[in-house]
């Protein structure tokens, strides 16, 4: 059984559109407001979508697949998803066929996540820039917004000298890569949330990172700040960019934060819920997006191994308990 979009009627006008307009929205990634992009893609083949479509007699499905699976999420990109291209290109083609815009996350830097639960990356330097250069590639023209490398920024500190050095070049190829191949993207450098760098650590990071060639950067990514918290601290991290000559914008991950964090709990902490859902701000607004980065009811690697979906973790995350 396959997931159908209510409006499939409407594929071939819309495709018809979006060809037409491609190069305006090229153009908009780089000068223009993120109001003007496509509506943001509902991914058919999200973990939550798949499992709504293989429990359709589990009593929980209906919430599952209205409050979660029906919202536009990111998908995360990483070593195992195959050819990276063909993965990469197929996903925003689809979007781009539909006249949506898909959010992507690139999650492969060498040594990420320090080891812990998200461990792995590509293997070598080499490896990690042949493998950004062909997703940058597959993006092409056509739009979409990514988010790149969550935690690598504020993760700098368990590397050494050496590592660091190289994360930051590897860095800046990446978003060199997505200005001269993927003109269409918006790209978001990660750099944490509200409670781990300074505002101005945060810009130093951004600025060593090649953030002048990128849209922004994002915030919150799998956490659970709350935007009180969030906003705020972004509109800080802007602040201190600006004193550096950099006008630079920021999305917020609300996927779990309608309840903020549980303590410093952040391994599938109990009683959290859904944020707001995710939305493409007006022109001016910080942020200029609100997104779900984070897909609600994966799990962060102590309910189940890390990313994979949980009917139970998703469901109590509708009703925060």
């Amino acid at each position: 059984m396959t997931m159908k979009h209510p409006q499939h009627a409407k594929w071939p006008q819309l495709a018809t559109l979006a060809k037409r307009l491609l190069p305006s929205l090229s153009l908009l990634a780089c000068t223009g407001a993120a109001a003007a992009l496509p509506p943001l893609y509902v991914d058919p083949q999200s973990t939550a979508a798949i499992w709504a479509v293989n429990n359709p007699s589990d009593g929980r499905v209906t919430d599952i697949r209205n409050r979660i699976a029906n919202q536009p999420g990111a998908r995360w990109f990483g070593g195992w998803s195959g050819e990276i291209g063909a993965a990469v290109g197929h996903f925003v083609g689809t979007a781009w066929y539909y006249g949506r815009t898909p959010v992507l996350v690139a999650y492969n830097i060498p040594a990420r996540d320090c080891g812990q639960y998200s461990a792995g990356g590509a293997g070598s330097l080499q490896a990690y820039r042949d493998w950004i250069r062909a997703f940058a590639t597959a993006v092409g023209n056509r739009p979409a917004i990514v988010v790149l490398e969550p935690d690598a920024l504020p993760q700098l500190d368990c590397l050494d000298a050496a590592g660091k050095s190289a994360r930051l070049e590897l860095l800046r190829y990446a978003v060199a890569q997505f200005a001269a191949l993927a003109p269409g993207a918006y790209l978001y450098l990660d750099i944490g949330n509200s409670a781990w760098l300074t505002p101005a650590e945060a810009a130093t990071r951004l600025v060593d990172a090649g953030v002048a060639g990128a849209r922004g950067f994002a915030l919150n990514v799998s956490n659970y700040r709350t935007d009180a918290e969030s906003n705020p601290y972004g509109v800080a991290v802007a602040n201190a960019l600006r004193q550096r000559g950099l006008e630079k914008t920021f999305v917020v991950d609300t996927s779990r934060n309608g309840n903020g964090p549980n303590g410093t709990q952040w391994c599938d902490p109990a009683g959290r819920k859904l944020g707001v859902a995710p939305r493409v701000n007006p022109a001016g607004s910080t942020p200029e997006m609100v997104l779900w980065i984070k897909s609600p009811g994966e799990s962060d690697g102590c309910a189940a191994p890390a990313g994979t979906f949980s009917p139970d973790l998703a469901y109590k995350m509708i009703y925060g308990y």
